[in-house]
C-alpha cells in the first residue's frame, strides 16, 4: 500500500492510496500526524503560493508622479543593482502605460541611456535626489544606439511607455513621490 516517501523540509510526507466508497483518492499522512485529503492538500499549496505571488509582488512599490493635470500613479520595477541597471527594459515587448522601471543610482550624477536591444518606444524622466523632475526624454526610439543624457545631476531615471509623460502633462520641476526619494 506505501508507494514512496517524500520529504519536503523538516516533514516526511506519506502519500498512501485508499479504497472509499468505490473511488480511488489519496490521503497524506504527515510525520507530525497531520493527515490531509488530496483535494485538501491542493487547496493549501495553492493558497501558499498566491501567498508568495503577493509577497514577490508587494516588493513592487508604487510611485506617483505630481503634475498639473493631477496625481499619476505607476507600478515601477526597481533597478537598483548594477546588473538590474543594464538589463533595464531590454528585449521587452510591450508596457502597460500604468508601469515603468525606476533607476536609482543611489547617489546624485550624471548619467546617459542608449535604447540598444529595446524594442518599445520609451520616455526617459531624470529626476535629483529630492523628487524633483529636472530633464524628460520623449519617445526614445528603439534600438538607437545614441546617448541620451541627463544634462543634470540625478539620482533616479524612471522610464515609462513612449508619450506617455506628455499625455499626463508631465514638465521639469513637477515632482516624484516614492519611498525612495529622500524627504519623504
Amino acid at each position: 500500500m506505501l508507494k514512496s516517501v517524500h520529504k519536503i523540509g523538516a516533514m516526511h510526507l506519506l502519500p498512501i492510496k485508499l479504497l472509499t466508497n468505490r473511488v480511488l483518492c489519496r490521503v497524506f499522512y504527515f510525520s507530525n500526524g497531520l493527515k490531509l485529503s488530496k483535494q485538501y492538500f491542493l487547496r493549501f499549496f495553492a493558497v501558499f503560493g498566491l501567498v508568495l505571488l503577493v509577497a514577490a509582488c508587494a516588493n513592487q512599490p508604487s510611485l506617483v508622479l505630481e503634475t498639473a493635470n493631477g496625481d499619476f500613479t505607476f507600478e515601477v520595477e526597481l533597478a537598483d543593482t548594477a546588473e538590474s541597471r543594464a538589463q533595464g527594459l531590454m528585449f521587452r515587448q510591450e508596457l502597460a502605460e500604468d508601469k515603468g522601471m525606476l533607476f536609482d543610482f543611489k547617489e546624485e550624477r550624471e548619467v546617459a541611456f542608449w535604447m540598444r536591444n529595446t524594442f518599445i518606444p520609451l520616455d526617459m524622466i531624470f529626476i535629483a535626489a529630492d523628487g524633483t523632475i529636472m530633464n524628460i526624454y520623449e519617445n526614445a526610439r528603439p534600438q538607437d544606439e545614441t546617448a541620451i543624457p541627463s544634462l543634470f545631476p540625478v539620482r533616479f531615471v524612471l522610464e515609462i511607455p513612449g508619450g506617455r509623460s506628455a499625455e499626463i502633462g508631465l514638465k521639469a520641476g513637477d515632482k516624484m513621490v516614492h519611498p525612495l526619494v529622500s524627504g519623504q
